[in-house]
């Protein structure tokens, strides 16, 4: 297994890794609407889930691969009434065939969503 990092990615808030490679996949841990220094970013729903996916793919390319390689997500919404916005607004982050997915009503603590990923590395 091989720890996985990215400074541009808010660091773990625990004892866990942001990303760990195994088997030829990064397992992802769920990020959320934050910037390094642990601060909400974004406004609007749209906003939020924009830099939780900066984010995500901030540790995918630390690893060697994009969200574009997920095969698998898992979303948290504070709110299912976003469902519809995620679905246009994750088309932008992800590629096709789009990734296996989960989504749950979660009680988020001031923000609005959480994704965790699965990703294939490149070239395994």
């Amino acid at each position: 297994m091989q720890q996985i990092t990215a400074p541009t990615a808010p660091a773990p808030a625990g004892p866990y890794s942001s990303g760990i490679v195994s088997g030829g996949f990064l397992f992802l841990a769920g990020q959320g609407p934050f910037n390094t220094e642990g601060e909400i970013v974004g406004a609007t729903f749209a906003e939020q889930v924009e830099q939780t996916f900066a984010n995500l793919e901030a540790v995918a390319a630390a690893a060697g691969t994009s969200m574009r390689n997920a095969v698998r997500i898992g979303v948290y919404l504070n709110d299912m009434t976003d469902w519809p916005e995620f679905n246009e607004v994750s088309q932008r982050f992800l590629g096709t065939p789009y990734p296996a997915r989960t989504s749950i009503q979660a009680d988020l603590s001031g923000f609005l969503v959480e994704i965790d990923a699965v990703v294939a590395i490149a070239g395994e």
